[in-house]
């Protein structure tokens, strides 16, 4: 099974801290749109006749399309892809987008999915990164995509902002745990370069919150989570009733995947590629019938790699079996050398051949996976 992703990089207006491509030329949606549908012409053949099993709209804001527009895309890609009877379709969307009547358009079109940009339900979050919404419309989103028919419902939620106090971190885990929703991704804040947060931050104009802060935010949490329902099955993500994302697992079980829109990265199992960041560039190429991308061919390591790094962040665990299998004796006996430590200490445990990260590796996730890692020979 496969998934494509498209990316739709059109925002309103740019929030302070996100890092992935976007521009507020809104204007231009008409000739992205027509860009759109000659990419998936020219990708037709990517996924070799994989069967699509996940749809990602995402972006940008991908809730600027309508739900018209949406279904043109679904149409075209049925014409090139054979879809799966349970394929999943998520559409990112701001909550300041999801009346009740654009849901249930979307929903009548083929979206069975919803993943919706919360951040935060306090003001002073909410405008700190410059979000449209406000609580209510957040709150009022998720009511909604209810009242549509849409059963699996994300939202997404950042920690560590400056100034985010436990208590007001836990106000928000609480409206969060509230919610009828499904599924819940939280995310640390990071200060990408390019960022007006990032600029802030080497101005001196914010500071980052303390590392034990962040630390006691995360495990409040899991906690939090866990008592509410949710399984906590990757390092960021958390479900109820095994509503996982599809289309992440996908990208976690090593799947391959199409990327369609400026920015977009496609995996075909032996090569990662990705699209040019730039609107005017993907237009330019496309209007000309041409693809606008770099490729890199990966090597056993690269796929190793990719596969460890995959694999242990979820509940799933590391299989050296597979390891064995679809790699080398000698790489299982490496990567086994390699987390002797964290088993010895406790950040890793073991049951049978797989392995997996404790409550206690989680916390230092990225240490954990760089130590694993294989080198170049």
């Amino acid at each position: 099974m496969g998934g494509i992703y498209i990316h739709v990089p059109f925002c309103r207006k740019k929030c302070f801290y996100c890092d992935f491509y976007k521009t507020t030329a809104v204007s231009q949606k008409p000739l992205f749109l027509q860009s759109l549908h000659r990419e998936i012409d020219l990708q037709c053949e990517y996924l070799q006749n994989e069967p699509v099993d996940t749809v990602y709209f995402g972006g940008g804001t991908p809730s600027v399309l309508l739900p018209s527009e949406i279904s043109e895309i679904l149409e075209h890609l049925g014409c090139c892809h054979a879809f799966s009877n349970q394929a999943e379709v998520t559409v990112e969307a701001n909550p300041d987008d999801l009346s009740l009547t654009y849901l249930k358009e979307l929903k009548m079109v083929g979206a069975n999915r919803l993943s919706i940009g919360i951040q935060s339900f306090h003001p002073e979050d909410l405008k700190r990164m410059n979000r449209r919404h406000t609580r209510d419309q957040a709150v009022a989103s998720v009511a909604n995509a209810l009242d549509a028919g849409f059963g699996d419902i994300s939202i997404d939620l950042i920690y560590g902002l400056p100034e985010l106090s436990m208590s007001r971190w836990e106000e928000n885990l609480r409206q969060a745990m509230e919610l009828p929703a499904t599924h819940l991704s939280a995310y640390h804040l990071t200060y990408h370069e390019g960022t007006m947060f990032y600029h802030w931050l080497k101005k001196g104009q914010l500071k980052e919150i303390p590392e034990d802060d962040s630390i006691a935010q995360f495990e409040m949490l899991m906690d939090m989570s866990a008592a509410a329902g949710y399984e906590h099955y990757e390092i960021s993500n958390f479900a109820r009733n095994q509503a996982y994302s599809k289309h992440n697992s996908a990208y976690w079980k090593g799947k391959k995947y199409l990327g369609l829109g400026p920015s977009a990265h496609s995996y075909d199992g032996v090569s990662r590629q990705w699209n040019i960041a730039d609107l005017y560039h993907y237009l330019k190429s496309l209007q000309q019938g041409e693809l606008n991308f770099e490729r890199e061919i990966l090597s056993d390591t690269d796929r190793l790699n990719d596969f460890l790094i995959t694999r242990i962040r979820t509940k799933w665990g590391l299989d050296l079996r597979e390891i064995q299998t679809y790699f080398s004796q000698k790489a299982r006996l490496k990567l086994e050398n390699s987390a002797k430590k964290y088993l010895i200490s406790g950040h890793l445990k073991m049951d049978g051949d797989i392995i997996y990260l404790t409550r206690q590796g989680i916390m230092v996730s990225d240490e954990i996976m760089l130590a694993l890692l294989a080198e170049e020979s």
